[in-house]
Parts: structure tokens; C-alpha cells; sequence
């Protein structure tokens, strides 16, 4: 809240603290989702028969779905809410991680995880938004930041789950429990948290600013009067009418500049969404196996790994967790497109070292792959504590209330349609310009997201959502 409004006192700190917990399991399904994949490669090539474009296509197909939903969930967020649409994921996830399993086909997989996708997309842009409309500005990044931390254990827990569960059978294409192969009960162990998800969503409330663009001051006031008190939650009702002056509901037009084009609030959203994928992140979350393997590591070797980078990336989250509400969002994003710039340089000159051996496959010798998995790791490192965390918490937070619903609109679609290309494209990659030429390239986009950062971004620290401007 703004000095003044609220003292720390008459916070009820358990309350924000909880529903931030219960939204971001939101962030954990995100998580789990994406890198539940990871195993399922080989199972899926197995049992569809797909190349090197089909298999590229079935693992980034969700991410279809990922930028319709994050298009769209803005905009039905204004008309039905931040809670309904988080809902909404809720069902979807559960649709998806039991089609996905069930699958027999291409099609009739892609059409699942397109749904899975509609969730991820949804919670992707509703989570960060729903946390910092009920969270005070003090600790606004941190609550935000707790965001990653669930998607980062989310996709901690899905390796965790496929390292488990191709041990235990022998490989993701064995036969497992039921007479089912692995892999598919690598997508039903999402199944669980989606369920306690959509039951934990019952128990919140609406965004307080959502109630007052509808015009229900009665409601917001009794939830902002929960959280802050009654007296603040009254004053801050009166704030939120008054950043919402403009005399229309929101819509994807307020966010042309006067002058016509984009505002450049908009393009700076768009920029960040589009260098978070860029830099290549999610090709170590949904190809992390068959990166470790084309170099010569095992199955259950290359799992193994995703399991530890999993733990690294929540400790580094938790970094960025401590200190994005100290030294700020920009510096964070900075230092991070740095830090990334020089490890993913490093792997794409480690990855230029290796050889083939009688069987045609790439081979590393131990020197050189332990550079490579160091690199690996300190570059995971760099983007979990800065644009993992970071690029979320900004786009929920630097968007007028007026245009917020919008603005995250447009950059989820950005955000998503980036992360399909880079996924789409790395099987293709690792054929023709193999792993060094692959890693050359997002280490040159993140050189470049050093100079956007400087340039381009503004520190949104400790300002509350009503003094944002466009």
C-alpha cells in the first residue's frame, strides 16, 4: 500500500500471504507442465513415429495454446475476473494431463496439450497480475517473485517425477503400472496438484481493483478491508476509482499511443516477454534429456542432471526472491542478461569441441563436458534469479490499471510466440547447425537484451500499481 494508506500493522500478512500461495500453485502447474516433457521425448518419437519436425512439433505444441491463452486471459480477466479465469486453468490443466497420457495419436495428443497450454498461458499472465493487485508495494516483487519459484519447483518436480518413474520402469518407454508405457504416467502425475489447485481457488477471493472496474465497491472494500485493514481498505478503494478514470471499460485499443503506433510502455512489455525466450531457457527445460544424450550421457544420467539443475534453479529464484524488493527489478535483468551472455558463449564453444564417435553421435571428452555442464548450470543460475523471476513480476506490475489487462495480453502473446519458435526450431537446429551454432545464437540475443535493458527499461521498486504510467 501507499505511505499512508496502510501501515505494516494493519496488514493481515497471513492472508496475502495465502492466497499468493494458493494462486501460484497456478505457477507450480506452469512449471510442472512445461518440463514434464522433458522425459516423454523418446516415448513420444516411440510410440507416434514422428521425425525430427514431428517430435519438435509435438513438444511445442503446447505453447499454441500458451499464446492463445495468454492473449485472451487479459482481456476475459477484465470481463469475468482474475479468480474465474485461474478457474478456468484449473479444469484445463486436469483435461490435459489425463489426455495427454491417454493419447494414441499426434493429433489427438497435440489437441491436449494445446488445452494444457490454454492453462499455462492463462496462469502465466494471471498469477503475477492477481498477486500484485492484492499484495502491498513494499513487498509486492517478492510475493510476485514466489511466482517463479513455483514454476521453477514445478518443473523441479516433473524431473524429479521422470527420473523417478524411467528408473523405476527402466526407461520412459517401458511398460509400467496398468500396462501403461512410462511416459504416460509421467503426464498423470500432474493430475494431483491441478485437483488441490482448483479446490485452493475456492478459498480466495476476487481482485479487489477487478471488483472496483466493475463497479462493485462494496465487495472490494470488504476485501481490501480483510487485508489492510478498514480504514486503508476504504481509502484505497476511493485510490483504485481514481486511477481508473478513464470513462470506458478496458480495452486492447487503449494500448495505441496518441500519436498512433503502440505505447512504449507496450513495446518495453513485448521486448521483455521476447528476450526471456530468446536466450534459449527453455530448450534446457523441454530438451534437457536429448541435449545430455546427443553428447553422451545416458537416459538415466541426463535425467539425472535436470534434476539437479531443477534444484539449482529454486535456489537461485529464492536469490532473486530476497533481492528484487532491495536492488530492484532493472539491475536484476541486467546482470543477468550479462551473466547469460558469457555461459551461453562458453557452452556454444564447449559444444563446438565434440566429435562423433563409430555410432555417429556427438561425444565430449570429460574435460570438455564438464565445462559444458558447469556452463549449463551457471546459466540456469543467471536467468532463475533474474528474468526468470524478473520479466513476470514486471509485466504484473508496469501496466497502468487501465491497461493492464491488455498490456499483458499483448506481451503473453509475445512471451509464448517466441518460446513455440525457439522450441519448434531446435530439433531443426541440432541437425543443421548443431549444438554450438544453436547456443551462438541465443548467446548473441543475449548480448543484445544487455543493451535493451539499459536502454529501454524503467525501475518499478516500491511504486504502487496506481502511479504506474504508460
Amino acid at each position: 500500500m501507499e505511505q499512508g494508506v496502510s501501515s505494516a500493522s494493519e496488514t493481515n500478512h497471513f492472508l496475502v500471504i495465502a492466497i499468493s500461495v494458493v494462486a501460484t500453485i497456478g505457477g507450480f502447474l506452469f512449471g510442472f507442465d512445461s518440463g514434464v516433457i522433458n522425459g516423454t521425448v523418446d516415448g513420444l518419437q516411440a510410440a507416434f513415429n514422428s521425425d525430427s519436425a514431428g517430435t519438435g512439433f509435438n513438444v511445442a505444441s503446447m505453447l499454441l495454446g500458451c499464446a492463445v491463452g495468454a492473449f485472451f486471459a487479459g482481456r476475459l480477466a477484465d470481463v469475468y475476473g482474475r479468480r474465474t479465469l485461474l478457474m478456468a486453468a484449473a479444469v484445463f490443466f486436469i483435461i490435459s494431463a489425463w489426455g495427454s497420457g491417454i493419447a494414441t495419436g499426434s493429433v489427438e495428443f497435440v489437441i491436449y496439450r494445446i488445452l494444457g497450454g490454454l492453462a499455462v498461458g492463462a496462469a502465466s499472465v494471471m498469477t503475477p497480475a492477481y498477486i500484485s493487485e492484492v499484495a502491498p508495494a513494499a513487498y509486492r516483487g517478492r510475493l510476485a517473485t514466489v511466482q517463479q519459484v513455483a514454476i521453477i519447483s514445478g518443473l523441479f518436480g516433473a524431473f524429479v517425477s521422470n527420473y523417478l518413474l524411467a528408473r523405476w520402469a527402466g526407461a520412459s518407454t517401458a511398460e509400467f503400472w496398468l500396462g501403461f508405457e512410462t511416459w504416460r504416467w509421467m503426464f498423470w502425475m500432474e493430475l494431483l496438484p491441478a485437483l488441490v489447485f482448483l479446490v485452493g481457488l475456492f478459498f480466495i477471493p476476487e481482485s479487489p481493483r477487478f471488483l472496483v472496474a466493475k463497479g462493485k465497491k462494496e465487495q472490494a472494500g470488504a476485501v481490501l478491508g480483510k487485508l489492510f485493514g478498514e480504514r486503508a481498505g476504504g481509502e484505497k478503494v476511493a485510490e483504485i476509482e481514481r486511477s481508473l478514470s478513464a470513462d470506458h471499460s478496458p480495452k486492447l485499443s487503449d494500448l495505441k499511443a496518441p500519436g498512433g503506433g503502440l505505447r512504449k510502455i507496450v513495446w518495453v512489455g513485448i521486448g521483455l516477454a521476447t528476450f526471456q525466450q530468446l536466450v534459449g531457457i527453455n530448450v534446457v527445460f523441454y530438451y534437457g534429456a536429448v541435449l545430455w544424450q546427443s553428447v553422451g550421457f545416458t537416459e538415466s544420467d541426463a535425467l539425472l542432471i535436470n534434476v539437479v539443475s531443477g534444484a539449482v534453479s529454486i535456489a537461485a529464484v529464492i536469490t532473486a526472491l530476497l533481492l528484487i524488493d532491495k536492488v530492484g527489478r532493472k539491475p536484476l535483468l541486467w546482470w543477468g542478461s550479462v551473466g547469460m551472455a558469457v555461459t551461453l558463449a562458453v557452452m556454444a564453444v564447449a559444444f563446438s569441441q565434440a566429435t562423433l564417435d563409430e555410432n555417429g553421435s556427438l561425444q565430449l571428452s570429460d574435460g570438455v563436458g564438464t565445462i559444458a555442464l558447469l556452463a549449463a548450470n551457471a546459466y540456469v543460475v543467471f536467468f532463475n534469479a533474474s528474468w526468470g523471476p524478473v520479466m513476470w513480476v514486471m509485466l504484473g506490475e508496469m501496466f497502468p490499471n487501465q491497461i493492464r489487462g491488455s498490456g499483458l495480453a499483448v506481451s503473453g502473446l509475445a512471451q509464448w510466440g517466441s518460446n513455440f519458435l525457439i522450441t519448434a526450431s531446435f530439433p531443426m537446429l541440432l541437425v543443421s547447425i548443431q549444438l554450438s551454432g544453436s547456443y551462438g545464437l541465443y548467446a548473441l540475443c543475449a548480448f543484445i537484451s544487455i543493451l535493451f535493458v539499459s536502454r529501454m527499461v524503467h525501475e518499478t521498486k516500491g511504486r504502487e500499481l496506481e502511479q504506474m504510467e504508460g
